[in-house]
């Protein structure tokens, strides 16, 4: 895939208020607010503004913070990891590489045999189940 680039006026058409916040200036939604934090169905997790496969539902789970977790990325996915210093923390900020999405952050506190929980905003993503039906509501 190659990178995708839009400017601010392109990414404001395409995504509504809530994704644009969150991907475009790296919001954060609330805990246990997002479509995805108690979603379970089989299927894959894509970016919501470029749609490139980010995690498979096998590697989804419950860690108890509001916000879907996932053990690992897809293999090859395009997961950019950044330090980020913001808030007075220290985390590492995970992004999709194919188009620059701020998707949420990454933990050492997940399950073996990673270690790691990727905590990442549901409005960040879009379901895909294993059909290859999307669960986004269309505009009309």
């Amino acid at each position: 895939m190659s990178k995708v680039e839009k400017t601010d006026a392109e990414w404001r058409a395409q995504l509504d208020d809530v994704e644009y916040q969150i991907t475009r200036h790296a919001a954060t939604e609330r805990a246990f607010t997002g479509r995805y934090w108690d979603h379970w169905k089989d299927g894959t997790y894509r970016c919501v503004c470029c749609g490139a496969p980010l995690f498979e539902s096998t590697e989804k789970f419950d860690a108890g913070c509001g916000w879907p977790s996932y053990s690992k990325p897809i293999d090859g996915a395009g997961i950019d990891e950044i330090a980020d210093y913001s808030h007075g923390m220290v985390r590492v900020e995970v992004r999709c590489h194919n188009c620059d999405a701020h998707l949420g952050h990454v933990f050492e506190d997940g399950p073996q045999p990673t270690g790691l929980r990727y905590c990442i905003n549901s409005a960040s993503l879009n379901f895909e189940d294993k059909a290859g039906a999307s669960d986004k509501p269309k505009d009309d």
